[in-house]
């Protein structure tokens, strides 16, 4: 209920105002039925954005840290992202990649739509990196279509680390519903996973028009902030 409050009467009229998003390709969200809108991750401020245009809930898998933080402030932003319908996911260990999953999996199954970011973090430089292949093990696995989407402009709005983002217009894009039933019982095979994934991030690129990086992007902010000099902005990774 807080979630439709929040939507069409708190905080979707602010955001409509403030950014003026410009939607495109809204027709292929499907209108019902399970779906995952998969789409490339610049900014903070994509978690409200994308919500506000699209005609249906969405649920997205969302950073545990959102739901842990310390005092007051953390537990408004714990009660806040709940109302907004996230589902907190834990993304260190080995078992986190599997516990996604089984989340993603538990919102399809209800014929709801699924929201995720297959590069698994903001992007901290504005280019789009290589997709980790949970997307894909969801999509085989429900047998749903997937709908690449674009956020484009909400880097130069809120990039990592701004609080107070900029009121300027963004584009929300979205492409037709990829179909990957010929990949029906493969979900367990990497090259196939790796080959949807791929082609999802294909998708997303050519929406976006963002410069491709081959790499994991977690991997690369690992890598810039070990090096001498560098700020501390990123945190290292659990192993």
């Amino acid at each position: 209920m807080f979630y439709y409050v929040l939507k069409y009467v708190l905080l979707g009229p602010l955001l409509r105002l403030a950014f003026r998003p410009r939607i495109e390709g809204l027709e292929h969200v499907p209108d019902d039925g399970a779906a995952i809108v998969a789409g490339n991750h610049l900014s903070f401020s994509d978690h409200f954005l994308m919500p506000v245009v699209l005609r249906r809930r969405i649920t997205f898998l969302a950073k545990q840290e959102y739901f842990t933080g310390p005092g007051l402030k953390g537990r408004l932003t714990a009660a806040f992202f709940r109302s907004a319908g996230q589902i907190p996911v834990d993304r260190s260990g080995k078992e986190a990649g599997q516990a996604a999953i089984r989340e993603g999996l538990g919102v399809l199954a209800k014929d709801e739509l699924l929201g995720i970011y297959p590069e698994g973090t903001r992007s901290h430089d504005g280019r789009l990196y290589k997709g980790k292949v949970g997307v894909a093990v969801m999509a085989i696995t429900a047998g749903v279509p997937v709908v690449p989407c674009a956020m484009v402009g909400t880097f130069e709005i809120q990039p990592p680390g701004k609080v107070v983002p900029k009121l300027k217009r963004v584009t929300i894009r979205f492409g037709a519903p990829l179909d990957f039933s010929r990949f029906a019982g493969m979900e367990g095979e990497k090259a196939a996973i790796r080959a949807v994934t791929d082609e999802i991030m294909y998708e997303i690129l050519a929406l976006s028009g963002q410069e491709y990086v081959d790499e994991y992007a977690a991997r690369v902010k690992e890598a810039e902030a070990a090096k001498p000099g560098a700020p501390r902005r990123f945190p290292r990774r659990k192993r």
